[in-house]
């Protein structure tokens, strides 16, 4: 979903960064879930996200599985590396987006979307949630952001509709982006 996001920014005109958040959980956990430990194995020589790169964008797009209908724990700890940032009002006036996934469709989406949102409502930030700026949002059903059902083994792909929602929410938070930037 990042990189769909990346892809669909850049073709919009923005520069962008690509960044993972720190891994908290053990190697057990890890994996115990083979996905899990795929993703962990390919990012590993990504760079990691610092909170200079939230300070340096105008606009940020946060991805993060569902966690019983909130942010990550990984996701959450990165955020809260951000309060001196935030302090000194470097976060505040940005231009601020999400996408999520589940295992299932209703595993909580919105409310992970929602809670995340908070955190950039206390910064200042401009919260851009896709709504329902264009018809495929009807097809995806969810106006606070992008979200993905990845099945019972967390293998299901992206399909069109999905894609297509992920070019729209980079898409408009690139344009609404550029606009406040003047």
């Amino acid at each position: 979903m990042a990189e769909r996001v990346q892809q669909a920014a850049e073709a919009a005109g923005a520069e962008v960064r690509l960044r993972h958040v720190a891994e908290l959980a053990p190697d057990e956990a890890i994996d115990s879930q083979p996905a899990w430990r795929a993703h962990v194995d390919a990012v590993a020589g990504q760079p990691g996200a610092t909170p200079d790169d939230v300070v340096w964008a105008d606009a940020v797009v946060f991805g993060t599985p569902t966690r019983f209908g909130n942010v990550s724990a990984q996701l959450k700890q990165f955020i809260d590396t951000c309060g001196p940032q935030w302090g000194q009002g470097l976060l505040a006036d940005k231009v601020y987006a999400g996408f999520t996934s589940a295992q299932t469709l209703h595993g909580g989406h919105e409310a992970t979307l929602l809670s995340l949102y908070t955190t950039m409502y206390h910064w200042g930030g401009i919260v851009v949630p896709p709504g329902y700026t264009d018809a495929l949002k009807f097809a995806d059903g969810n106006p606070y952001g992008v979200s993905h059902a990845t099945g019972a083994n967390n293998d299901a792909p992206l399909g069109d509709t999905e894609t297509a929602a992920l070019d729209h929410l980079a898409q408009r938070v690139v344009s609404v982006a550029q606009r406040l930037a003047g």
